[in-house]
């Protein structure tokens, strides 16, 4: 059973759950790795990663990939043809998992649309940047620099 399907600037790869387990990968510090494929060491960086949409630039061994993440639910979305993208209006933005708020880069009253970057949220040494999924304009910001935040948590209100 595939579980992810990767893309890694214009090739696809499919793994198993098993397959991803079975990684050979040490942390050396917070987003940079060791890995061994095949008997050959790899150095690889995490440059920018946004959590939301499931991107990541990475570099490795000097050369930076643009890689994009879909697990089984992701598939089954795109199977169904559910995943057409379309601007929607959104109330709510929570925090996708607990972080620190490192910066945020949106004012009270300032409409924006899809795909706007919202905040800085730092979570497992990653610095993660939260886009709008969605147009509308900012009724309130419920944190501030600095603030720690729990996964769900309100973090903007748009109307």
């Amino acid at each position: 059973m595939i579980n992810y399907k990767i893309s890694v600037d214009d090739e696809e790869f499919a793994f198993s759950e098993e397959q991803t387990s079975q990684l050979d990968l040490l942390e050396l510090e917070a987003g940079k790795f060791h890995v061994l494929q095949n008997n050959k060491a790899y150095r690889a960086n995490v440059l920018y990663s946004n959590f939301m949409d499931k991107t990541l630039t990475i570099e490795v061994n000097g050369n930076s990939y643009q890689v994009a993440i879909a697990d089984s639910y992701d598939q089954m979305v795109e199977e169904m043809g559910l995943s057409v993208n379309t601007s929607q209006k959104v109330n709510e933005i929570k925090a996708p998992m607990p972080g620190l708020i490192l910066d945020i880069l949106v004012e009270v009253g300032q409409e924006i649309t899809e795909g706007t970057p919202l905040l800085v949220l730092s979570a497992m040494k990653m610095e993660n940047i939260i886009l709008s999924q969605g147009d509308g304009v900012l009724k309130s910001i419920e944190v501030a620099k600095d603030d720690a935040v729990e996964k769900g948590q309100l973090i903007i209100e748009m109307e």
